[in-house]
C-alpha cells in the first residue's frame, strides 16, 4: 500500500503508513499517511528554523519572483492537482478547479508583498529626531489545514506566511494529503529554498506536538469549532501566535419581496454545491412570512433535477462525503429528523452508488434551535427550513446561534438589506449573495464560535498576522553636542 511521504528539507522522506486513505467515490483504501514520531518532528522545526535564518533575510523582489513563479506553475498543473484532489476528496473536477483558483487569488494578492509590507515614517517628532516603523517576520509558522478545501487553504495561509519571511510547517488533513506534496514540490521548483516549506503528515498527536514545541512560533488552523477552540487555547498557553478558525451555521434568510426563483438557485448551489463540506456553505434557509411553501416548492423542483456521482464524472453535480462515518454521522440527522417534529421533504440519506461514501440530497422543513438538525454543523448536502414570522424575528435567530462566519439575506429592498448587515453579528454578509467569500483584497473569517484570535486569514489580517511592527526611533547628534538629561524622554 502506497504511503503519502513528508517533504522535509526539499525531500520526500517515506515512512510507514497509520492511517487509511479512502477514494470516497469506490469505498477503496488508495493509501497510508504516516503518524511521525517525536524525533522527527523535532528534525522538521530544526529544519525549518535554519532555513528562516536566511529566508527572513531574502529581498522584497526575491519573494515576489518566487511567488510569480509558483502562481505559473500552478496554473500550469491545475488538471493534475485537480485529480490528485477528486481522487481523496470526492469532489468534481470542476469544484476541485474552483478551489485552485480561489487559492490563487491569495498567491495574486501576496505577489504584492512589496505594498503590504511598507511600513511609516514620521520626520521631526522632536528636534532632529526620527520615528519609522517596518514588519518584520515571526519565525515558524506551522498550518494545521481541514480536508474539504485541501489545496486552497494552504495557500490562503502559506502564500502570506511565505511573503512575509516566515518558513512554513504544512500539517494537512490525513484524509485527503497527497496534494500538499506536489504543492510543496512546485513550491521548490518556483525557486523557494529547501526547508521554508515543510510536510509533514499526522494526526492529533503531531498537532499537540507542535502546538506545544518550543520551536514553533505561530498557528494558522481552519476546522472544526471544537479542535479550533483546543487549538487556540493550547497554542497560545505555549506562547504562539495563534488563528483557529472553527465551525459555522450559515442562515440564508428569504424575505418575502425576495426573487424566489434566485433565491432557489441560490439555495441549491450554496447548500449542496462540494456536497455541503463547506464552512461556508448554506444549511439554514430562513423563510419570512408566507414565503416557507412557495420557496420549498421550487427548491424541491430542483432538487431533481441534481445528479449525485463520482467527482470525475463529468454528469456529476456532487460527490461523495470524505468518509464512511461522515456519511452515517450526516445521515442519523435526516433519519432522526422526524423525532423533532421536522419534515423531511427529501430524503438522500438511502442513496447508495456502490461501496462509495455517497448522500443524496435532504431537505428539511421546520429546523428550530433546540433539534439537531438546527444546532449542530451537519457538513453534508442536507439543506433545512426555518419558519419565522418577521424580519426582525429572523435577525434575532441569525444573532442567537453561537456561530457567527456567514449569512446572507435575498431581497429587492435595499434598507432592509443594510439594516441586515449592520444589525447581524457575523463576519461575512452576502446581499443576493448565498456564499459571500471575499476576494483576496479582503480577509476571511467569522465571529464568535467561528473564529478564536483576533486574525483573519488571507487578505491584508493575513499579512498583519504573519508579521510584527518593529518602532525605530532615530536621533544624529551634532559632533559637539553633549548632554545629560535625566528627564522623561519627550516629544515637546
Amino acid at each position: 500500500m502506497p504511503t503519502v511521504p513528508h517533504v522535509i528539507n526539499g525531500q520526500r522522506r517515506n515512512a510507514e503508513g497509520v492511517s487509511p486513505i479512502f477514494n470516497p467515490a469506490t469505498g477503496a483504501v488508495t493509501g497510508e499517511v504516516p503518524v511521525p514520531a517525536a524525533a522527527l518532528i523535532d528534525e522538521v522545526v530544526a529544519s525549518s528554523r535554519t532555513a528562516w535564518s536566511s529566508w527572513r533575510n531574502s529581498t522584497l523582489s526575491q519573494r515576489t519572483n518566487i511567488l510569480f513563479a509558483f502562481r505559473h506553475l500552478i496554473v500550469q498543473h491545475t488538471d493534475e492537482l485537480a485529480a490528485i484532489i477528486t481522487a481523496e476528496h470526492g469532489k468534481t473536477i470542476a469544484d476541485a478547479k474552483g478551489e485552485i483558483a480561489r487559492g490563487l487569488e491569495n498567491v495574486e494578492f501576496a505577489c504584492g508583498l512589496t505594498d503590504h509590507l511598507k511600513g511609516e515614517f514620521s520626520s521631526q517628532v522632536a528636534d532632529g529626531v526620527d520615528v519609522h516603523s517596518v514588519r518584520e517576520s515571526l519565525g515558524v509558522v506551522v498550518a494545521i489545514t481541514p480536508f474539504n478545501f485541501p489545496i486552497m487553504v494552504p495557500l490562503w495561509m502559506a502564500a502570506n506566511a511565505l511573503a512575509t519571511g516566515n518558513v512554513v510547517i504544512l500539517k494537512p488533513s490525513e484524509r485527503d494529503p497527497s496534494v500538499s506534496v506536489m504543492v510543496a514540490e512546485l513550491l521548490r521548483e518556483a525557486g523557494l529554498p529547501d526547508g521554508a516549506f515543510n510536510v509533514l503528515h499526522g494526526d492529533a498527536t503531531t498537532v499537540n506536538a507542535l502546538l506545544e514545541h518550543p520551536g514553533v512560533d505561530a498557528i494558522s488552523f481552519v476546522g472544526s469549532t471544537p479542535v479550533a477552540r483546543h487549538v487556540y487555547q493550547v497554542g497560545t498557553a505555549n506562547g504562539k501566535r495563534v488563528q483557529a478558525l472553527g465551525g459555522a451555521k450559515n442562515h440564508m434568510v428569504v424575505l418575502p419581496d425576495a426573487d424566489l426563483d434566485i433565491a432557489a438557485d441560490a439555495a441549491i448551489n450554496a447548500g449542496f454545491g462540494s456536497a455541503g463540506e463547506r464552512c461556508m456553505a448554506i444549511s439554514v434557509v430562513v423563510a419570512v412570512g408566507d414565503v416557507a411553501d412557495p420557496l420549498i416548492a421550487k427548491i424541491t423542483e430542483r432538487l431533481d433535477r441534481l445528479t449525485v456521482g463520482a467527482g470525475d464524472d463529468p454528469a456529476s453535480d456532487f460527490g461523495p462525503l470524505i468518509t464512511a462515518a461522515h456519511r452515517d454521522r450526516v445521515t442519523s440527522y435526516v433519519t432522526s429528523a422526524g423525532a423533532d417534529g421536522i419534515t423531511v421533504v427529501r430524503d438522500g440519506a438511502t442513496l447508495r452508488i456502490g461501496d462509495g461514501f455517497f448522500v443524496g440530497p435532504c431537505l428539511l422543513d421546520g429546523v428550530r434551535p433546540g433539534t439537531k438538525a438546527y444546532d449542530d454543523e451537519i457538513f453534508g448536502p442536507v439543506l433545512g427550513v426555518a419558519r419565522v414570522a418577521s424580519y426582525d424575528e429572523a435577525v434575532s435567530l441569525v444573532n442567537a446561534n453561537p456561530y457567527g462566519n456567514g449569512t446572507a439575506i435575498f431581497t429587492r429592498d435595499g434598507n432592509a438589506a443594510r439594516l441586515y448587515s449592520r444589525q447581524v453579528s457575523v463576519g461575512m454578509i452576502g446581499v443576493n449573495v448565498p456564499i459571500p467569500v471575499p476576494i483576496a483584497a479582503y480577509s476571511f473569517g467569522g465571529w464568535k464560535n467561528s473564529l478564536f484570535g483576533h486574525a483573519h486569514i488571507y487578505g491584508p489580517e493575513g499579512f498583519a498576522f504573519y508579521s510584527r511592527a518593529k518602532v525605530i526611533t532615530t536621533r544624529w547628534p551634532q559632533p559637539s553636542e553633549s548632554q545629560i538629561d535625566l528627564g522623561f524622554p519627550a516629544t515637546r
